[in-house]
């Protein structure tokens, strides 16, 4: 879980709001009181925005998912480029350009050029061409890396968009809903609610307010990626151990080695050979009976028992009478 405390949401300035002259009326829930003119928010659902966004963002992430950070603020700019780049997560923090989400295509287009421009400057192959046409492919790669330097490892929509200020990124907050992206976001006083799937009640105007619940989205991601090799681990040795007896399909089987086949030969030589002769330290077979009339030494008759079982039969017999009249 996140690891933060109201002291140092009230040391960061999170419950900052703007003045009452800005403000959105759906956010009135949010706001804990007004002081100087100024809104005060309530710090309390602050801390459970955070904790309900940090669990989406965790699960998501270890699902395998992407977010994208966006926040183009002058003052947050670096904030959010660090801690994307530390999460391993994408992020716009220059300019929002039109169709990011919703025309995709297009734009991953420009991000295999910028790629390919990438490489051509990285092994010097511009060195070989004129200067003008060299200074040109330099100003375009220049470009490209400004507006889509943070996307360069995307290739396809994120799963989810965490946004700064949704004022200010208005049109990434359109797109994203209408893909229904998933927005976590940090609300001000001025803000929406309605337009957001987690909202974060907070100052998105100070720099370490946004620096502070930027590191803890990162946080979120960083575990939720530390969480990915031990449950795909998991699964992949499952689905890799055969049962007993059981082979792969597409895999042969290994062949035994020399001992093993001997082991199975005389395995197969021992229940195929005849009893014919009783193994060794095998009891001996009983002698076989007498023929018809004559009884063998030592044997009895049906009518006649061993004296010990004459005798215990007797003494059962006696004593019987004798146990029913007690129990009567």
């Amino acid at each position: 879980m996140p690891v933060v405390t109201m002291r140092q949401l009230l040391e960061a300035g999170v419950h900052f709001g703007h003045q009452k002259r800005r403000w959105n009326p759906k956010m009135k829930r949010f706001i804990f009181t007004e002081r100087n003119g100024i809104y005060i928010l309530d710090l309390q659902q602050t801390m459970g925005g955070i904790e309900r966004s940090y669990k989406f963002i965790r699960d998501l992430v270890a699902g395998g998912g992407t977010v994208l950070f966006v926040a183009t603020k002058r003052q947050v700019q670096d904030a959010v480029e660090d801690q994307a780049k530390r999460a391993g997560m994408p992020y716009v923090n220059f300019r929002w350009l039109g169709g990011m989400l919703t025309n995709f295509r297009t734009i991953h287009e420009r991000i295999k050029r910028m790629r390919e421009l990438e490489d051509m400057v990285s092994t010097g192959s511009l060195d070989a061409m004129s200067k003008k046409e060299a200074l040109s492919l330099r100003r375009e790669y220049e470009k490209l890396s400004r507006n889509l330097g943070g996307l360069r490892d995307l290739d396809k929509p994120p799963d989810a968009i965490y946004v700064l200020d949704t004022k200010k990124e208005e049109i990434a907050v359109r797109e994203a809903k209408k893909l229904g992206i998933p927005i976590v976001a940090v609300l001000d006083t001025n803000c929406d609610p309605d337009d957001v799937d987690y909202a974060i009640p907070g100052n998105d105007d100070a720099i370490r307010s946004g620096a502070l619940l930027t590191r803890i989205i990162a946080d979120a991601a960083i575990e939720g990626r530390s969480m990915r090799p031990a449950a795909a681990g998991e699964d992949a040795g499952a689905a890799a151990t055969p049962s007993a007896g059981e082979v792969l399909p597409g895999v042969a089987s290994e062949p035994k080695a020399e001992w093993e086949l001997q082991l199975e030969a005389e395995e197969e030589a021992a229940r195929t050979e005849t009893p014919d002769a009783p193994a060794a330290g095998a009891p001996a077979e009983p002698e076989p009976t007498s023929p018809e009339g004559t009884e063998p030494s030592g044997s009895t008759t049906q009518d006649e028992a061993p004296p010990g079982q004459n005798e215990a039969a007797r003494i059962s017999d006696e004593a019987a009478p004798t146990e029913a009249a007690q129990r009567a």
